[in-house]
């Protein structure tokens, strides 16, 4: 077995020598914050997937150290968040109630099927391909995503009766027609559990601000006197460990939940390769794609047998451990650690959380999924990326979830093969205010005049079977023209095809057939490899391929037309200027 792979699969955590005394004294303080935090949002985060609280309680405490151990990140938490949640709640609501047994039963189904979609791309090294999923769809399933969640707390924030299953537009409506039957005191708990946590976070974000805000909502619900006045609360959560569980498999579930599990493996990974890369870029840490994979599949997949629903990282759990200084994993397994103790002990205090509150950060938790700095910044950058990203936006509001994810990576690989097969060809001329016969684009200076017996073109991109129609277009143009004589400059070229080889043969014949020749210049010796193989290049001539541009025109203008060089009046290359002087 190749090294290379056995190190992106081993089970030996690498970072296990970097562990002493002092990391992990870091690593104790980081986790106790990062249990904090983990508290609210594992019980907000389940309510999103129409499961119990207390199950992102247990997707926050076992998951995260299967992921951190097997994983690459120093710093990446995982666990339960916003993007599976919802997408859970998307696949599961409308085929079982939320919070039954059933219920309960598809969601362990799922996590399961998602570990095992996971490790299977991990095992096949396919870490690769998530580069090709681009970072602005999942901005616009974020932001989507973000509205869908503030949308389902409409019912928690109100005390208004809105039936589960009904679309967002179909909720906003209902809630619209039942406006008038709102309870204030409900609206009251939520309005200043989200006021609170907000100002909390604006203060300082490095507080535990969600559970600053569901304490100031527990106050004033019971200063109104709780149930009495309308106001619900989460209820007991149940002490001890997190209880063992058996995925029931049917061949009907998987068949029905196949879709969705893809697209919850695929946000998990994206999301957790995404989170990985932003905080090593900070401390430099560079991510393995496939031991990622690897440690989400399998956090999912053990977790499933420990009553936790699909996980993946979680952005402000792991910002939140990089910046109170974490070093290694182990401070995830000491959060996790600390989660279980304040489970095991302290739970009984949850049944006095009010469901309002609850709402009112969840609506904090989806406001600060929108990122406006970086929509804005996607909208300055390519009409093509914004295309993306409001397609995907739009198809996330409207469609089943797991089909927008696959709209918006379809439509953002159909843009990418655009790209690659609609490479950048430019025309270029000599430049007489530069030095040694430099060129330039002539569309820069269209004043710059072109040698009226060589065609200089400025090829950027592969030459392979998507790329020859749009190349050969152009060329067809090209041959409109009257030089004879045919210069590529291919340092933008790294790959050629066969029929990219081939075309190349022919295009060297047809000027060939005008009495000149096609020539390349800096082409790299990689994209030679096809053309070598086979045969092309010692066909075209191996004295058409030098391996630079001056030596290229240096060459050509010894074959030119002296009869047409002495009428010509351009003189753009250096040598027709020196001879002209003489």
């Amino acid at each position: 077995m190749p090294k290379t792979y056995w190190n992106s699969v081993n089970p030996y955590p690498q970072w296990f020598n970097l562990v002493n005394r002092r990391t992990l004294r870091a690593d104790f303080i980081a986790g106790l914050t990062g249990a904090i935090i983990a508290l609210p949002q594992g019980l907000a985060f389940a309510m999103i997937a129409g499961l119990p609280p207390v199950y992102g309680l247990y997707t926050a405490i076992l998951p995260p150290i299967i992921a951190g151990l097997f994983g690459s990140s120093l710093h990446m938490v995982s666990g339960p968040t916003t993007a599976n949640s919802l997408v859970i709640f998307a696949a599961l609501s409308p085929i079982a109630v939320p919070g039954t047994p059933e219920y309960l039963s598809l969601a362990l189904v799922i996590t399961f099927m998602v570990g095992l979609i996971q490790l299977g791309f991990g095992l096949a090294r396919l870490g690769v391909f998530v580069n090709f999923v681009s970072h602005t769809v999942v901005v616009g399933f974020t932001t989507g995503a973000a509205i869908l969640i503030a949308n389902s707390q409409l019912k928690n924030v109100s005390g208004i009766v809105i039936p589960n299953g009904l679309s967002a537009v179909e909720t906003l409506y209902v809630f619209w027609e039942k406006f008038d039957t709102a309870n204030f005191q409900v609206f009251t708990v939520a309005a200043i559990a989200f006021l609170v946590a907000l100002i909390i976070k604006t203060l300082n974000s490095r507080l535990p601000y969600l559970i600053g805000g569901l304490l100031a909502g527990s106050v004033v619900a019971a200063l109104f006197g709780g149930a009495a006045v309308g106001i619900k609360f989460v209820g007991a959560i149940p002490r001890g460990l997190p209880p063992l569980s058996w995925p029931h498999f049917s061949i009907t579930d998987f068949s029905s939940l196949f879709p969705s599990a893809f697209a919850v493996a695929m946000i998990g990974l994206i999301s957790a390769i995404a989170i990985g890369k932003s905080i090593g870029t900070h401390s430099g840490q560079r991510i393995d794609s496939n031991r990622e994979f690897i440690g989400q599949g399998l956090a999912n997949i053990i977790g499933s047998f420990f009553s936790a629903y699909a996980g993946s990282g979680s952005f402000t759990r792991s910002g939140v451990n990089f910046q109170a200084g974490a070093r290694t994993p182990i401070s995830v397994v000491f959060a996790s650690t600390l989660l279980l103790l304040i489970v095991l002990f302290i739970s009984p205090l949850a049944a006095y959380l009010p469901i309002p509150a609850m709402g009112g950060i969840i609506m904090l938790v989806a406001i600060n999924l929108v990122d406006i700095p970086e929509i804005k910044s996607i909208a300055k950058s390519s009409k093509l990326e914004m295309t993306v990203f409001s397609s995907t936006f739009i198809a996330t509001l409207l469609f089943d979830l797991e089909y927008a994810i696959f709209l918006g990576i379809i439509i953002s690989l159909t843009f990418f093969l655009y790209k690659v097969a609609t490479p950048n060809i430019a025309t270029m001329a000599p430049d007489p205010s530069k030095p040694d016969n430099s060129l330039t684009f002539i569309k820069r200076k269209p004043q710059l005049r072109e040698c009226a017996q060589i065609k200089i073109i400025r090829l950027d991109g592969p030459i392979f079977y998507g790329a020859v129609d749009h190349i050969s277009d152009f060329f067809d143009a090209v041959r409109e023209g009257n030089q004879q004589y045919c210069l590529i400059l291919c340092e933008g070229v790294n790959f050629i095809g066969l029929a990219g080889a081939h075309w190349l043969y022919e295009e060297a014949e047809r000027w060939k057939a005008r009495g000149g020749g096609l020539y390349l210049s800096n082409l790299k010796v990689v994209a030679q490899d096809v053309l070598i193989a086979s045969g092309y290049k010692a066909q075209i001539g191996e004295h058409h391929f030098f391996l630079a541009k001056k030596e290229a025109i240096e060459y050509i203008y010894t074959l030119l037309s002296k009869e047409v060089c002495r009428s010509c009046e351009r003189r753009v290359f250096r040598e027709c200027r020196e001879k002209a002087a003489s």
